[in-house]
């Protein structure tokens, strides 16, 4: 049995890329682009989490969190907000919302605040129960643990910037294929970022250095012209 997420969104590009990503992450996903239309969805039907818009059509998103809450719909809500909207994000917060995600974001960084959210509220599933609670993911001598955002390499903590683990995370689970820079730059940096592909290869090299200290290590290697593939160890496992 897999969570169901609720999406309010109008805007097209970032409802189809929210929809997709956490469809792929196993998620049972509802979008509706409509403010009035989503708050009926939260009201009549059974949600474990909600993913809120602010600027929505008919209702804003202050409205339908608003509305859901005198309802007494507990249902966790993360906003989305605009970068630069601080008073958003403060008065979302008052609202009644648990989270927010600024907008542009990695797809990285939203799986990630959406499973802490439903860590935090409760929401497990059977399924659930019967995972570590400490996921790993283990090549050769480097451990990643994705919910803490913490690799561990030949026993020694590495110090990762967040988009240096982002990326790192996002190839390991992609092992062997060409991923473009393109592709790392919508993931990790937001499908709307409007930085260089430089940003890429600067993160990509730094992540090198960090990963040459160990003895059985991944390998990233350049593929040119085009982005960067990820050569795993012999030995691979999760655990």
């Amino acid at each position: 049995m897999s969570h169901k997420v609720l999406v309010i969104e109008d805007e097209p590009t970032l409802s189809r890329l929210l929809s997709y990503n956490l469809t792929q992450e196993g998620y049972d996903v509802t979008v509706c682009d409509h403010g009035g239309e989503g708050l009926q969805a939260a009201i009549q039907r059974s949600f474990d989490l909600i993913m809120l818009d602010i600027m929505l059509p008919g209702m804003n998103g202050f409205e339908v969190l608003g509305k859901l809450r005198q309802s007494g719909v507990k249902t966790p809500v993360i906003i989305l907000t605009a970068r630069t909207a601080e008073e958003e994000v403060v008065q979302g917060l008052k609202h009644g919302a648990d989270d927010y995600i600024t907008k542009p974001f990695g797809v990285a960084e939203l799986l990630a605040r959406v499973s802490a959210v439903l860590r935090r509220s409760g929401h497990t599933v059977a399924a659930d129960a019967a995972q570590p609670q400490d996921k790993v993911i283990r090549a050769g001598d480097l451990a990643i643990y994705p919910e803490r955002y913490e690799v561990i390499l030949a026993g020694e903590q590495v110090p990762l910037r967040p988009k240096e683990f982002e990326v790192l995370l996002y190839l390991i689970q992609r092992p062997g294929m060409v991923i473009t820079r393109d592709d790392l730059m919508n993931v990790v940096w937001g499908f709307d970022y409007i930085g260089g592909q430089r940003t890429v290869d600067v993160h990509v090299s730094s992540l090198r250095k960090k990963l040459e200290l160990g003895a059985d290590s991944v390998c990233i290697e350049s593929i040119r012209g085009v982005g960067y593939k990820l050569v795993l160890p012999k030995k691979v496992g999760t655990g």
